[in-house]
């Protein structure tokens, strides 16, 4: 509603133009009731200052709320002086009446509506011929219905303007909790594959390069350990690409899978064995990844944390999932137990967080001195 009033909106030119017309009209009725003898000259030189002082104030509308008011109290003076001279005035009193619920606060503009209603009042017994209690009855009813309505409708809009303010504040709130939560989805992404691919081809040269020192055949240790890091290297390159992992580009799951404990067995020593179970259903690049990644993440953990001497991935297409299941004899752990942000722990949160991204599900069985067992359940075509 406040917009209403603003220089140009509608409000504001029906305001000041109805003053100017009631003035006019009522300066003109005067004239030819009287004349221009006796106070008529007193009445016109009022008239025309009042004129020139409101015209001022809707030239230099936008000056300070201070200016205005008190432009408000010299045009409010100007026209009860006119008011005391001829009641017929009084009727310019409506659209002041506006102007002072446009720009007074509450307690200033009850001493304005007073005032004004008791001028039109005065005026309204000026002119009757005989005491009337509706003459003063009908001004006070009007003005205090007028003057209700108006606050209401103010203070409806001043709530409207917190709570837009309060949606706006929410919103930027809103959003600057939606851009934190995309950068740790982000990091919480980097992370993983820095763990699952840098992190553990740098653990498997630096056991590589360890026996390698020990004596042995040291060239093929070497050798082993070059080839890991130039798979590194390319794995690396496709992680700031964005792309799959290379070894699902050139196989399907199961051969990268296989050449993984493959690998993994030259490497550290331990026996894996692999198989797949049921007849391999058509899964999506992404969820062949994400179990990729999933079997890396456990052989890494069975290399360099279980002290096994046996590990087992089974790769199972059933009805509708697959699932990846990689176990090991080894040393084993309490899942329960609090653990540190980084060796086997980390990389079990990085699992399940990608499982469960893809609409999967991930169980860790383990006891001290059982070994582990890790198994990653995805839908087939579910959401990822």
């Amino acid at each position: 509603m406040a917009d209403d009033f603003r220089p140009g909106g509608w409000l504001y030119r029906a305001m000041h133009a109805g003053f100017f017309v009631l003035l006019a009209s009522s300066a003109s009725r005067y004239v030819a009731a009287h004349g221009l003898a006796g106070v008529t000259p007193l009445l016109l030189g009022l008239s025309g200052a009042l004129v020139v002082v409101y015209v001022l104030g809707v030239v230099f509308w936008g000056q300070s709320k201070h200016v205005r008011q008190l432009w408000l109290a010299a045009v409010v003076a100007l026209w009860c002086a006119l008011v005391l001279v001829a009641p017929s005035f009084s009727w310019c009193a409506v659209p002041l009446f506006f102007v002072c619920l446009r720009l007074l606060r509450p307690k200033p503009l009850i001493i304005a509506v007073v005032l004004l209603t008791a001028t039109v009042i005065f005026g309204q017994l000026r002119l009757a011929p005989r005491f009337e209690v509706v003459d003063v009855l009908v001004p006070l009813a009007v003005a205090t219905m007028a003057t209700a309505v108006f606050l209401e409708l103010r203070w409806e809009s001043e709530r409207r303007k917190a709570l837009i303010d309060q949606l706006v504040r929410t919103r930027g709130e809103l959003a600057e909790a939606q851009r934190e939560a995309g950068i740790s989805w982000e990091r919480e992404r980097l992370a993983r594959e820095i763990h699952d691919t840098i992190a553990q081809g740098l653990s498997s040269i630096r056991m590589l390069l360890q026996a390698a020192e020990r004596g042995g055949d040291t060239n093929e240790h070497v050798r082993r350990a070059g080839e890991v890091a130039e798979d590194n290297l390319a794995e690396a390159r496709r992680f700031v690409r964005g792309l799959a992992p290379a070894a699902l580009e050139r196989q399907s799951l199961p051969e990268a899978l296989r050449e993984l404990a493959d690998r993994t067995a030259a490497e550290s020593g331990v026996e894996v064995r692999f198989e797949v179970v049921g007849e391999p259903l058509p899964t999506r690049a992404a969820d062949d990844a994400v179990l990729l990644r999933v079997a890396q993440g456990a052989l890494a953990n069975v290399r360099e944390h279980s002290a096994a001497r046996i590990a087992g991935v089974t790769l199972s297409y059933l009805d509708d999932s697959v699932t990846l299941d990689v176990r090991d004899d080894g040393t084993g752990f309490d899942p329960a137990a609090p653990r540190s942000g980084t060796g086997r722990g980390y990389g079990l949160s990085g699992m399940r967080a990608r499982v469960e991204q893809s609409g999967g599900t991930l169980a860790v069985e383990s006891r001290p001195g059982e070994g582990t067992a890790v198994a990653a359940t995805l839908p087939v075509g579910g959401i990822s």
